[in-house]
């Protein structure tokens, strides 16, 4: 017999299966294990406090207005799409999801050891969210979102975390076209990010020991630190961006119209600076070679 955390009996479900709409309507305090729900619309809709194990979702919306939920070593199949919307305080773990468009306005939200195949449009305007050891594969994952801590992660797709805040990233990658756009407050530690167009429009931005391969990346950022990072094959950054502190451990193609602040790099092979586009006066640009790019109109 299993107990919930007020000493409560837990109802129990055990290699059974379910087909129809909303087969577990409002279920509280349940044990699921080895089952699997067929076809049939929200099959735990308005549930709470739910424990799940080797479960397997068919059908879509599996887990919505739920609560309180736990999941381990379980699948959401490709038709289980936009599976998880107005749920809070849910775990998933060591699980594979297939479907995409899972997590939408939802709070409360730790993935430990799993697998997107598609996470297209996953994690959309939730909050609180951990993630440890994930693998997703997907467009505009994490948009909209706060409060997010994410240790290794490796994500291909474009638009990640679009509109996210009070975002902590570590040793993950991201291969990743306009990553990190209209953000505010991110900082990224020990990554690697491959992608153009990084991290536009976006407000208070640290990158630490980070390895960086991006077209025109890091451009209209207000507030850009940088700390021990190489910029590899990178060109036209840093355009339109202020408050910049940025110590690079590597060379750079070509620096572009920066609005204010500091860039020590090993070399620039090209500066920009157009005086009828921002004031040259104002960005202090140091190379260890000592040879400064060239100023064009």
């Amino acid at each position: 017999m299993t107990h919930d955390l007020k000493g409560e009996l837990m109802k129990q479900y055990h290699n059974q299966y379910f087909e129809g709409e909303r087969p577990l309507f409002a279920e509280t305090n349940a044990v699921i294990e080895g089952t699997t729900f067929g076809k049939g619309e929200s099959p735990l809709k308005e549930s709470q406090s739910i424990q799940l194990k080797d479960a397997i979702f068919t059908w879509k919306y599996p887990l919505w207005y739920s609560r309180h939920v736990q999941v381990d070593h379980s699948i959401l199949e490709t038709m289980a799409r936009s599976g998880i919307w107005y749920t809070h305080d849910i775990s998933i773990n060591d699980s594979a999801i297939q479907a995409p468009k899972i997590f939408r306005r939802s709070s409360g939200i730790k993935l430990t050891n799993d697998h997107f195949a598609n996470a297209e449009e996953t994690l959309w305007n939730c909050e609180d969210i951990t993630l440890n050891n994930v693998q997703a594969s997907g467009d505009y994952f994490g948009m909209n979102s706060s409060n997010i801590y994410v240790d290794h992660l490796n994500l291909i797709g474009n638009y990640v975390f679009d509109g996210a805040k009070n975002v902590e990233v570590h040793n993950s990658t991201f291969v990743s076209k306009d990553a990190f756009w209209n953000c505010e407050n991110v900082t990224i530690y020990d990554s690697t990010i491959n992608g153009e167009y990084l991290a536009w429009n976006t407000k208070n931005i640290t990158l630490i020991n980070c390895t960086i391969e991006s077209n025109q990346g890091l451009c209209y950022i207000d507030h850009l630190k940088m700390r021990n990072c190489r910029l590899l094959h990178t060109d036209l950054a840093f355009e339109y961006c202020s408050n910049i502190d940025a110590e690079i451990n590597s060379n750079i193609m070509s620096v572009k119209n920066p609005l204010s602040g500091r860039i020590h790099a090993h070399s620039i092979a090209t500066v920009i600076l157009d005086p009828t586009k921002v004031n040259p006066s104002q960005t202090t640009i140091i190379t260890d070679d000592k040879v400064q790019g060239k100023e064009t109109a």
